[in-house]
């Protein structure tokens, strides 16, 4: 069976033509036009295996119903908006998104952007095999997680890259454009504060563990250093 695509969108003719171009590359969608309704439906109904998710939506805008969805689910999510400022993206980016469009967008591009998101998901479904790293944690490559005893940490893409590069050395100093390069391969136009951004969104998983497993220290000036305890 092909992959279901989720269009969350409030314009019918550009949800009709990104269907379109979905349709044609073999995807299967379903449409919906309000945030509240599109949540609902990701907490009671099958999971689909992507998310566009357009911000500005009645019932809940789209930025909120990132936040509400990282809370169940790490599905694949490409938020796409008209706000083209650089709070707005990076605000998508620290509720979890995993990708960030600006209208108007080629719906070829958008496509693209959706088969990478898959192709970097599906090892998720892979046999897991764990690299331990020190600490209690453990990387599983294929399956894009990371694990600490037998709690996986539900991370989104970019923030899978980044930790597995942390954990590789732990106690060393990486500098912001080290990890930055970490995040270009999805996002195109990035700064500094995505890096932050998505150290955060780490900082609060490895928080949620039973135990003070690790912390990421901040260094003034320079970038973040990974502790073991």
């Amino acid at each position: 069976m092909t992959d279901l695509i989720l269009v969350v969108e409030d314009e019918p003719k550009l949800a009709a033509l990104v269907q379109d171009y979905l349709h044609a590359s073999g995807f299967r969608t379903e449409w919906l036009a309000d945030g509240r309704q599109a949540l609902e439906r990701l907490r009671t109904g099958p999971m689909p295996a992507a998310v566009l998710l357009d911000v500005m939506l009645p019932g809940l805008d789209g930025l909120e119903v990132c936040r509400a969805v990282r809370v169940f689910s790490d599905v694949p999510i490409l938020i796409n908006s008209a706000r083209v400022e650089e709070l707005d993206r990076l605000l998508g980016l620290e509720l979890g998104a995993d990708d960030y469009v600006c209208k108007p967008f080629s719906p070829r591009e958008l496509v693209a952007r959706v088969k990478a998101l898959l192709r970097r998901a599906q090892g998720r479904l892979a046999p897991v095999s764990l690299v331990q790293v020190g600490g209690g944690f453990g990387v599983d490559e294929a399956g894009q997680r990371v694990v600490w005893r037998d709690h996986a940490l539900a991370l989104t893409p970019v923030e899978f890259r980044l930790l597995r590069q942390l954990l590789q050395q732990p106690g060393r100093v990486f500098e912001r454009g080290q990890l930055l390069d970490l995040i270009h391969e999805d996002f195109r136009d990035v700064s500094d504060r995505a890096v932050d951004s998505h150290i955060k969104n780490i900082r609060r998983k490895l928080a949620a563990l039973p135990e003070d497993a690790a912390r990421i220290t901040s260094v003034y000036g320079v970038g973040y250093r990974l502790d073991l305890a």
